[in-house]
C-alpha cells in the first residue's frame, strides 16, 4: 500500500535529478499504512539499514498503540470466563489500527487453540479485519483448527485465500482436516483434499506450479501460444509465485520482462513491492541498465514502493564487482533519498572502492559524501581513517589532501589523533610537498592543531632523513604551541642528528633554542647529546652544556666525562671538566677520588700524578687519595710512582 506521507516528504526534500516522482494527490493521514521493514536476510553482507528520526518517531508511535491493542486482545482471548461468542463480539468492537500478523496468531491461540469455537471466532475476526501480514505458518495453523473442528466451508474458503497469496497447505493442517473429514463421513471433501495434494497445493506447491510456468515460458519465443498455455493452466498468480518465476527465468531478461508486463496487463496480478524488486534484481545487467533505472526510478517510485534491502545490496555488489562505480554511486544516492537508508558501512564501502579504483574520481567521492550528509548522517573519524587506510593499500597516501579538502566541504575535519597519523605518514614517506599542503590545510581550515600533530610530523621527517624540514616544523611548533611543548620534539631531533653523526648540529640547535627562545630541554636530551659529542671528540661543546644544565636545575652527568678524560683526555681537560660541572668553587672530594680511580684503572699512572699535582692542597693531602695511590703503586717502579711530599 502506498505511503503517501513518505512520498510527499520525499518530493519536498529531494533536490537531485534522480527524484522524478510525479505526486499529485495526498490522502489523509488516517489512510497511511506504514510498512515495518524489520526482517533482514541473515546472509546479507556488511550492509545494514536504519530508520531516520522522522520515520522512527512515527513508527514508534504506531508501534506503541499496536502493542497496547495486542496486549488487550491477548488478555481478552485468554480469559477462561468468556465464551467464544463474547470474545467475538468484543473483537469486532475493537477499532484499533491493529495489523494482524504471525505473532498475534501465536499469542491468541496459545490458551484457546483446542476449543471448538475458537477457530471459527478468530477466523471471522481475521477475515473481517483483512489478512494483514499473516504468513504461511499462521494460515496453516488456522486452517488446521478449522478443519479439525469440522468447519468445512470456512476451511475451503481459507484454502482459496491461501492460493491467492501463494501459500500451500502443509501436511499437518491437511492431516488434521483429513482425520475430521473421514470421521464425519465427508467423502467428497476427503477426495477434494486428496486432489488438492495431487494437483500440487501441498508443501512446495508454489515451487511446483512456478516450475511448470517457467517451463512453458522457456519452451519457445513468447507469443499467443505461450499466453494461451499459461491461461489454460488455471494458475492463481500470487506475489510469491510471480517473484519465483521472475527469479527462475532471470537469465533470459527479455522473457522475464515480458512476463512481468503480461501478468499485470492481463489482470492476473497487480504488482507489489516484492515483485517490482524481483524484476529490478533480474534487470541489473549491463545491457539493461537503461530499463533498470526506468523501472526503479519511475515505475517503482510512482507506485510508492521502496527498494528492498536485498535488491539494494545485490545490485550494489554487482555494480562494484563490474567496476561500474558511476552506477554504484548513483544507486547509493537513490537509496539515501528513501526513508529506510543505507548505513555508515555502505558509505565507507563505496568510498574505499572509489579511492582504490584505477583512477581517483573525486566527483564520485564528493557525490557519496553529499548523499551521506544530506541523509542526516554525522561524520566520524572512523570514516576518514578507513579511507586513508585504503589509500595506503594502493600507494596513494600522497593524495590524502584531496580527500581532506572534499570532506571539509561537507563539514568534516580530522581530530587531533588523526591529524597526527596523517602528518606522520606523509613526512615518514618523504612526501615533503604533500606534508606542506597538509599544514596549509590545517592553517587555512582553522583546525586547532596540537603539539602532538607537530611532534608526529617531526617524527616522520626524522625517520625519512629530512632533518631540515623537521627543524622547520620544530620552529613552527615553538611559535604556535609555545616552549612548554618543545621538549619531546627537541629530543627527537637531537637523537636524529646524533644517529647520523651530526651531533654538532644538534648542539647548535639546542644552544640556539635554549639561549634565544628559553626552551628547557629534557634531562635525557642533555645526556644524549653529551654522550654523542664526546664520542665524536667534541669535548669543549659537551663541557659547555653544563652551564644550561645547572641553570635548569639538572644534576651533572659525570659518567661519560670521567671515562673520556681518564682514557683519552689531557689533565687540562680534566681540570676544565671538574670546574664546569660544579656549582661550587671546586667539586667534592668524592668526585676527585672517582677520577683518580678511573685514571689508575686505565693504567694512566703518570697522568694521574700530573693531575694530582694540579689539584687543590686539601685533595693532595686527603687520606683517601693518599691511600688510593699507595695501594695502586707498581711493584717494579716504586720510585717512579712515589707520592710527592706536600710542601
Amino acid at each position: 500500500m502506498r505511503n503517501q506521507w513518505r512520498l510527499l516528504v520525499h518530493l519536498q526534500r529531494s533536490k537531485s535529478p534522480l527524484s522524478i516522482l510525479h505526486y499529485k494527490k495526498v490522502q489523509s493521514l488516517s489512510n497511511i499504512y506504514i510498512k515495518n521493514h524489520t526482517t533482514f536476510n541473515s546472509h546479507t553482507p556488511r550492509f545494514h539499514f536504519q530508520y531516520p528520526r522522522l520515520y522512527s518517531s512515527l513508527s514508534l508511535s504506531l508501534e506503541k498503540n499496536t502493542n497496547q491493542s495486542y496486549d488487550e486482545l491477548i488478555e481478552l482471548y485468554s480469559d477462561p470466563n468468556k465464551t467464544n461468542e463474547e470474545i467475538m463480539l468484543e473483537l469486532q468492537s475493537k477499532n484499533n489500527p491493529l495489523i494482524v500478523n504471525d505473532d498475534y496468531v501465536n499469542g491468541l491461540f496459545k490458551n484457546r487453540g483446542t476449543e471448538p469455537g475458537s477457530g471459527k471466532a478468530f477466523y471471522d475476526w481475521v477475515m473481517g479485519k483483512g489478512n494483514g501480514d499473516l504468513g504461511s505458518n499462521s494460515f496453516n495453523r488456522l486452517l488446521g483448527m478449522l478443519g479439525g473442528n469440522g468447519l468445512v466451508s470456512e476451511f475451503w474458503e481459507l484454502v482459496e485465500v491461501m492460493k491467492r497469496k501463494g501459500y500451500g497447505v502443509k501436511k499437518g493442517a491437511s492431516d488434521r482436516a483429513m482425520a475430521r473429514f473421514e470421521k464425519d463421513g465427508l467423502d467428497g471433501d476427503v477426495e477434494r483434499l486428496k486432489g488438492l495434494f495431487e494437483f500440487g497445493s501441498g508443501d512446495g506447491s508454489v515451487e511446483r506450479v512456478g516450475s511448470r510456468v517457467c517451463k512453458v515460458i522457456r519452451e519457445g519465443p513468447w507469443g499467443d501460444d505461450v499466453e494461451m498455455k499459461l491461461r489454460e493452466m488455471g494458475v492463481v498468480f500470487s506475489g510469491v509465485l510471480v517473484k519465483m518465476v521472475l527469479e527462475n527465468i532471470g537469465a533470459d531478461v527479455n522473457k522475464a520482462l515480458i512476463f512481468f508486463r503480461w501478468v499485470q496487463e492481463s489482470g492476473l496480478y497487480k504488482h507489489d513491492e516484492k515483485t517490482y524488486n524481483a524484476m529490478a534484481r533480474v534487470m541489473a545487467k549491463e545491457d539493461y541498465l537503461e530499463k533498470f533505472w526506468r523501472l526503479v526510478e519511475e515505475e517503482m517510485w510512482d507506485a510508492g514502493f521502496d527498494m528492498e534491502e536485498d535488491t539494494y545490496v545485490g545490485v550494489l555488489s554487482w555494480f562494484v564487482s563490474k567496476k561500474m562505480l558511476d552506477d554504484a554511486v548513483y544507486l547509493y544516492e537513490f537509496a539515501m533519498r528513501g526513508y529506510v537508508k543505507p548505513s555508515v558501512q555502505d558509505c565507507t564501502f563505496l568510498l574505499r572502492k572509489i579511492v582504490t579504483s584505477d583512477e581517483l574520481d573525486m566527483k564520485l567521492f564528493s557525490n557519496v559524501l553529499r548523499a551521506y550528509k544530506e541523509g542526516g548522517n554525522v561524520w566520524t573519524n572512523s570514516v576518514l581513517d578507513t579511507v586513508l587506510k585504503a589509500l595506503t593499500s594502493v600507494g596513494r597516501y600522497g593524495e590524502c589532501n584531496k580527500i581532506l579538502r572534499a570532506m571539509e566541504e561537507f563539514g568534516f575535519y580530522p581530530d587531533e589523533k588523526l591529524q597526527g597519523k596523517i602528518g606522520f605518514q606523509l613526512s615518514k614517506d618523504g612526501k615533503t610537498e604533500e606534508a606542506a599542503q597538509f599544514l596549509d590545510f590545517m592553517e587555512t581550515s582553522g583546525i586547532i592543531s596540537s603539539y602532538k600533530t607537530w611532534g608526529s610530523l617531526i617524527d616522520g621527517y626524522c625517520i625519512s632523513g629530512h632533518l631540515d624540514k623537521a627543524c622547520d616544523c620544530f620552529q613552527k611548533l615553538i611559535k604556535n604551541e609555545g616552549i612548554s611543548c618543545a621538549g619531546y620534539a627537541l629530543e627527537t631531533l637531537t637523537n636524529a642528528y646524533c644517529s647520523k653523526g651530526r651531533a654538532v648540529e644538534a648542539y647548535k640547535l639546542l644552544s640556539e633554542v635554549v639561549v634565544g627562545k628559553d626552551v628547557k630541554p629534557w634531562h635525557t636530551t642533555y645526556k644524549l647529546l653529551i654522550r654523542n659529542l664526546l664520542a665524536q671528540g667534541l669535548f669543549e661543546e659537551a663541557t659547555n652544556l653544563f652551564t644550561p644544565m645547572k641553570a635548569h636545575g639538572y644534576p651533572p652527568y659525570l659518567d661519560p666525562f670521567v671515562k673520556y678524560v681518564t682514557k683519552s683526555g689531557t689533565t687540562d681537560d680534566t681540570v676544565m671538566f671538574l670546574k664546569a660541572m660544579t656549582v661550587k668553587k671546586v667539586p667534592s672530594t668524592a668526585v676527585y677520588v672517582r677520577v683518580f680511580r678511573a685514571y689508575l684503572k686505565a693504567g694512566r699512572h703518570s697522568e694521574a700524578q700530573e693531575f694530582l699535582s694540579k689539584c687543590p692542597r686539601f685533595i693532595r693531602n686527603n687520606v683517601d687519595v693518599l691511600n688510593l695511590f699507595s695501594s695502586m703503586k707498581p711493584v717494579k717502579d716504586t720510585a717512579a710512582t712515589a707520592i710527592p711530599t706536600v710542601a
